[in-house]
């Protein structure tokens, strides 16, 4: 057997595997005795059918399949010898039908190779990594919210100004079936909230979307629509109001207190926003976190400049699943992986330059604090060690989990690298804010 590449360019080249008769013969002959032994044919006892009965009926097929193994055989092991980084797969060059009558055979591949190039973590850029803060309005409001919610509703007959409705939301063309609770104080539009008052339940209001809130982004909360659906949405709503409640405020005091955040563990107003700021900065970090990963990644994909074998991974794609594509269906399926695959080798590149690793401990450390969070949901406060280890070695016994969670691993490990080597400005903004830089808006 002889293997060759050929280098077409620097993305691309051809690997010729050579297969001789000494390459393939006694694995036919092994496969083909076999046959023999168990071949049950009218006329002869099981195990003497004559040989070349065998090979006229089975010969070519065994011959094929054979051929097939050390080609594929031959083929993996030469690429990982060589330490070939190709994009894809090898891709059979389509050639004149081959004559399987001849004792030596060719078959040319052709591959795609992966680009060289560098990614420069330190280069100078436009990305803004958030300090997202729980301000004072939001402290309030939340401390209100917290009041509502363990207070007493009150049924009424009719809607007054600072009274709650419950209710749906509904537009048939638009496929609107929202329900809701609120407050009036909800809208900006002054005229919607005034609509409401006087309405008693099963009295249906209609308002315009058109400026309702003071933030567009809260239509998706209230109508369930998606984002790219509502900016300037201009329609009418109908809501068929169920329920007119006014809501008697719970007190501050030591009893709510203790009811929240168990006994003694506050014991003031101040205390508690500052257990709500505790926390909702914490999870403001999450998403601050998750942005700064995706602008970074957005920026080193729109910076890092490298060629694709673009027309090798099209004829790829358009022939890598069971039905094959045509070319124009290849050219989108392309268009829409690009990205991603730019996505990939920029952040193998990056994992390679920077020794990134994931290793079982790493893995094994990060389930346990997920499932330790899940159990705390759940009033699981103080889990076991021995409980933890079961569960983590049953959640990594699943390929399928494994690879999310790896996954996870990878970004964090990404996340902390950005922060350490790419230079950014820092911006303090609140939630509201964050919302509007987190939709470019």
């Amino acid at each position: 057997m002889n293997i060759t590449k050929t280098q077409v360019d620097a993305l691309n080249a051809i690997v010729t595997v050579a297969i001789t008769k000494e390459d393939y013969s006694d694995k036919v002959e092994k496969v083909l005795a076999d046959y023999r032994k168990n071949a049950a044919i009218s006329g002869f006892r099981k195990g003497a059918v004559p040989m070349s009965l065998i090979q006229k009926q089975y010969g070519k097929a065994v011959l094929l399949e054979e051929v097939n193994k050390v080609l594929q055989t031959s083929l993996n092991n030469y690429l990982t010898t060589e330490k070939l980084d190709i994009l894809g797969n090898p891709l059979p060059k389509v050639t004149d039908s081959i004559d399987w009558d001849a004792e030596n055979f060719s078959f040319d591949f052709e591959l795609g190779l992966a680009p060289q190039f560098s990614v420069d973590l330190t280069a100078k850029n436009n990305v803004t990594k958030f300090n997202v803060i729980a301000d004072d309005k939001m402290l309030n409001d939340q401390v209100e919210r917290i009041q509502k919610q363990y207070g007493k509703l009150i049924s009424q007959a009719e809607v007054k100004a600072d009274f709650e409705v419950r209710g749906t939301f509904t537009n048939e063309e638009k496929g609107i079936n929202a329900p809701a609770n609120f407050g009036l104080d909800i809208f900006a539009d002054k005229k919607a909230a005034k609509a409401f008052i006087g309405k008693k339940v099963g009295d249906v209001v209609t308002i315009g979307t058109k400026g309702l809130f003071d933030d567009d982004h809260k239509l998706m909360d209230y109508l369930k629509v998606g984002h790219d659906d509502v900016h300037g949405l201009d329609i009418n709503v109908d809501f068929t109001i169920e329920e007119i409640n006014e809501i008697e405020k719970a007190e501050l005091n030591q009893e709510l207190f203790d009811k929240l955040f168990g006994p003694g563990v506050v014991s003031s107003v101040e205390e508690i926003k500052a257990k709500i700021k505790e926390d909702a900065e914490a999870q403001f970090a999450q998403q601050a976190d998750q942005k700064f990963l995706n602008d970074v990644t957005d920026f080193l994909i729109e910076t890092t400049k490298f060629d694709l074998p673009e027309a090798f991974l099209k004829r790829w794609i358009q022939n890598v699943g069971e039905t094959p594509l045509t070319a124009e269906q290849a050219e989108e399926e392309y268009a829409k992986a690009e990205k991603g695959l730019r996505f990939q080798l920029i952040e193998g590149k990056v994992m390679a330059d920077n020794n990134l690793q994931i290793t079982f401990e790493d893995l094994k450390a990060h389930t346990a604090e997920l499932i330790k969070k899940q159990m705390a949901q759940f009033g699981q406060l103080n889990p076991s060690e021995e409980e933890i280890d079961g569960i983590v070695a049953r959640v990594m016994s699943n390929q399928d989990e494994v690879k999310r969670l790896s996954e996870q691993v990878m970004s964090e490990k990404m996340l902390g690298l950005y922060k350490e080597k790419v230079k950014t400005k820092t911006k303090e903004v609140n939630y509201e804010q964050f919302i509007k830089e987190m939709y470019g808006e």
